[in-house]
């Protein structure tokens, strides 16, 4: 059963239940929850009181009208012996949305995924006046001497602090901790937020009190998933109390997902340190200060060398931007297969130790940032120093590694991922060298992008690379001879198929082999269901079709057993890996198929990697292809 209350003035729905999806022998049940449609014209905050027991997982999703993929907001697979609270912003939009629930609960017996409660309030998750139950999903890291309590609720408090800021009386909510329990020299109790979903900037406020005591610190930290701790704010005068509430503002920066902790530090050699409260945490996403800078764009960092060197600098002209046409001795761009990357020869650089540098934009300082890039060595007969990623700060002109390639010269793009953090304002710096004139080779570089925070380890929606499976997409057993297989590295048969994927270089993709099969038989995959759309969605893959005898790849959207043809290629198309777009539009709900099938002789290889479906047009692509001279990859 269940109730659900509505306010006309404000979002805000709670719905209680008693719900139960279990484990019912070998056969997995999952469960599906639906919301009502919802507006986003300002932010709010989906809070949701779940137990997951024995095995099994707990996704929450997005659903925008005329979007066939769901937009993660949350997911956890995290057992428990007892009801968990998870936080999850929801921010403004012009369309409205519903919320998806999905259970599923694991194979061992007894398993369950439960949900008790759902509540979504106006504001941010951050934002909290203590008065709910639930506390807006803040809890105290326990101690055993010092921790935060909840205060108010018409109970007089022994620490001096009887009314609460928000009421501003005895019957408002609180927290506060008190160092009458303490008894080491340094003792620390932590108050921490829900984790931010979203990325978002602006002030922070709060009030607190500090009684006359002496001996205490208050402070407050960020704490990224990592545990990695930044101090926020501390008091100007830690000797001075404040009796009455006092309002502290301070900016905050949160461009990946951070927790709020308030710390109380109590150094003293008696438990009388004295005690904090606070109360009334509230979040704007406009700063504090008119002076503070906006977050920083890290996208003034990514190239992919379609059009230039983007932003990127090098002392001497040793990096040159290079087009070749793929061929077994030498790559294409990782980009699409056809388009240009940037090339060096070591043993070129002016320097001694025969040295090459590609510097970046500058990035600001106190930051935690994902490098991503694609890079290709080829004649090196010593590896150790063919790349490296160092830091360079701007002001001292100091290097620190970051980064260093530990693969052998296999003239294949190889995906690499850096998560660093800089204290001071500094610029990225690919250097490639080599000890002596007859060890050095080539590098190429690709597609660099950075972010702010750590390298995530999930597909964004829609997206499937294979590393971990098959991404929802099925084989189609009924219309084809034999299943897409797939691997990691090159295929059985020499002159056809990849040398490697193409989202990793050492990861896997899905390919038809040909060695066992007849001409003119097929393998088919299924993607999951997607549902009808008004709009255009782009449908976007990278394939290799190399061989002698290769025979037909072609994209179908099937609509209840009936096929339309999206797109279709025929013989051996290039030795690298190429980019395919395909725009189509389908109002009832469809599944994409890919389609393989075997030509004339063994050497017909035909593999899929990287396929992202997305709302909208698919955009251009502007590739020039031309082929150089001397920068020809040899």
């Amino acid at each position: 059963g269940g109730n659900s209350c509505h306010k006309k003035n404000a979002l805000h729905v709670v719905l209680t239940f008693d719900l139960c999806m279990c484990r019912q022998g070998k056969k997995e049940v999952p469960g599906i929850l639906l919301s009502p449609p919802l507006d986003h014209n300002d932010w709010s905050c989906l809070r949701l009181v779940y137990q997951i027991t024995g095995s099994g997982s707990l996704e929450v999703l997005q659903r925008f009208n005329g979007k066939s993929i769901d937009r993660p907001l949350w997911s956890s697979q995290t057992p428990s012996d007892s009801w968990v609270i998870s936080s999850m912003d929801l921010q403004n939009h012009t369309e409205s949305s519903m919320v998806v629930l999905e259970g599923r609960p694991g194979p061992s017996a007894g398993s369950s995924v439960a949900i008790f409660e759902i509540d979504i309030t106006p504001g941010y998750c951050l934002e909290c006046d203590f008065e709910g139950s639930h506390l807006c999903g803040y809890s105290n890291q326990w101690n055993a001497n010092v921790n935060w309590f909840v205060g108010g609720g018409g109970q007089l408090l022994h620490n001096d602090i009887p009314n609460d800021h928000t009421y501003n009386n005895r019957t408002g909510h609180l927290m506060y901790v008190d160092s009458v329990y303490a008894k080491s020299f340094k003792e620390v109790a932590k108050l921490v937020s829900p984790l931010t979903t979203v990325p978002m900037s602006g002030c922070l406020s709060f009030n607190y009190q500090r009684s006359e005591e002496g001996g205490n610190l208050f402070s407050v930290f960020t704490r990224d998933r990592l545990g990695q701790y930044q101090e926020l704010w501390r008091p100007e005068n830690h000797s001075e109390p404040e009796r009455e509430w006092t309002l502290v503002q301070v900016d905050m920066k949160a461009p990946y997902s951070i927790q709020v902790c308030g710390f109380f530090e109590a150094a003293f050699n008696s438990p009388r340190s004295g005690r904090i409260a606070l109360d009334d945490i509230s979040f704007s996403p406009e700063f504090c200060s008119k002076d503070t800078e906006p977050t920083f764009d890290p996208s003034i960092a990514n190239c992919d060398f379609e059009s230039g060197l983007c932003r990127y600098t090098q002392s001497q002209l040793t990096w040159r931007k290079v087009s070749v046409k793929p061929n077994i001795f030498r790559i294409g761009d990782h980009t699409t297969g056809a388009g240009s990357f940037l090339l060096t020869h070591s043993r070129l650089g002016l320097q001694p130790g025969y040295v090459s540098r590609l510097i970046s934009p500058t990035l600001p300082g106190n930051m935690k940032y994902c490098l991503r890039f694609h890079f290709s060595l080829r004649g090196f007969n010593q590896t150790t120093q063919a790349l490296t990623v160092y830091l360079q700060n701007q002001q001292s002109g100091g290097l620190e590694r970051i980064w260093t390639q530990g693969e052998k010269s296999r003239g294949i793009w190889i995906a690499a991922d850096v998560t660093f953090h800089t204290s001071q304002p500094a610029e990225v710096a690919f250097v490639s060298s080599c000890r002596s004139f007859w060890d050095c080779g080539f590098v190429a570089l690709d597609d660099i992008s950075v972010s702010l925070g750590d390298c995530p380890l999930s597909s964004p929606p829609g997206h499937c690379d294979f590393e971990v499976g098959l991404c929802g997409y099925t084989q189609d057993k009924q219309s084809d001879a034999v299943d897409w297989e797939r691997r990691r590295g090159p295929t059985p048969t020499s002159y056809t198929g990849p040398r490697g994927d193409h989202s990793k270089g050492l990861g896997y993709y899905l390919y038809l082999e040909a060695s066992d099969l007849l001409p003119g038989e097929n393998a088919r995959l299924k993607s999951r269901p997607f549902r009808g759309t008004q709009g255009p969605q782009c449908l976007s893959f990278f394939y290799h079709m190399y061989g002698s005898g290769t025979g037909h790849l072609s994209v179908h959207v099937d609509k209840g057993g009936e096929d339309v043809l999206l797109w279709q290629r025929s013989g051996e198309q290039c030795v690298a890996w190429l980019r395919a777009q395909v725009e189509y539009q389908c109002e009832s709900q469809h599944q994409i198929v890919f389609e393989a099938v075997r030509g004339s002789s063994v050497r017909s290889d035909i593999a899929i990697d990287d396929i992202l479906l997305e709302s909208g047009p698919c955009p251009e692509m502007e590739i020039q292809t031309s082929v150089g001279n001397s920068n020809d990859i040899e």
